[in-house]
């Protein structure tokens, strides 16, 4: 398959980046306060914030590791749980095999996913990025509701809605996107 590449910012790319209503500048007042220890979706950003995150992450499948890393990233973005991006060399990327699916983030860039061989779309990593997040380039995430994550040995829960593929700790309040009714944020 040919590489895609992120270009330039189109007018398409400007008008997805500019529906989103809730920038993290103020908590709406539907939001969850954050108690002491915990953080809001809320007041993430956007443009998301790539975060450094030495907490041990570790992702399996079937009892077998694909990855074990104190050297992750989170992505942090407005209404949603974190994401977390593994550096490659963290991962043992030789049960992943490429897929044909791409997606797009107006924020990020070009996401290629990864299947597992019994369990599609288990993983993506960025082939190409915007500028504002090279640094994402070929790091991997993992979908937590396909394989299991863990984040210092808790069990990560994944984020609501099946599309997104953000990592619920206990941390963490929301309401997050992809719950019932939140199409509109």
């Amino acid at each position: 398959m040919e590489t895609l590449e992120v270009a330039q910012v189109t007018d398409e790319i400007l008008a997805a980046r500019a529906k989103w209503r809730f920038r993290g500048l103020a908590r709406p007042s539907f939001a969850q306060v954050p108690g002491l220890g915990e953080e809001s979706v809320w007041d993430f950003p956007r443009p998301p914030r790539i975060a450094p995150d030495g907490r041990r992450v570790y992702v399996s499948h079937r009892g077998r590791a694909l990855a074990d890393s104190t050297r992750a990233v989170r992505v942090l973005e407005t209404a949603s749980p974190p994401t977390f991006y593994l550096p490659p060399e963290d991962v043992d990327a030789t049960m992943l095999r490429p897929s044909e699916r791409t997606t797009l983030c107006e924020w990020k860039g070009v996401a290629r996913e990864f299947d597992l061989p019994d369990r599609p779309g288990s993983a993506w990593a960025y082939s190409d990025t915007f500028p504002e997040f090279a640094a994402l380039r070929g790091y991997f995430s993992f979908y937590p509701a396909r394989v299991r994550c863990a984040v210092d040995g808790e069990a990560v829960r994944p984020q609501p809605g099946g599309y997104y593929g953000g990592w619920l700790t206990h941390e963490i309040v929301g309401p997050v996107k992809g719950t019932p009714g939140s199409e509109s944020w």
